[in-house]
């Protein structure tokens, strides 16, 4: 699990590239639970909130981009 710091640290690629595997998981996990192959539960809230803190980081920079 990142933190919100460690996530400020790496460049926008990085960040992409970070959600885009998070969102594969995610969907995967979304399948596996479908197909009740999914064993641990908590993964998918672990992962949901990763996404939004990739996300909100992103928005950050995008906001403070736009100021400055």
């Amino acid at each position: 699990m990142s933190k919100a710091a460690e996530l400020r640290t790496k460049t926008p690629d990085e960040l992409s590239t970070m959600l885009l595997d998070l969102r594969k998981e995610q969907f995967n996990l979304r399948f596996q639970r479908a197909t009740g192959q999914q064993e641990g539960v908590s993964r998918v809230r672990i992962v949901r909130r990763e996404i939004a803190r990739v996300k909100t980081i992103m928005t950050e920079r995008r906001r403070s981009a736009g100021k400055g």
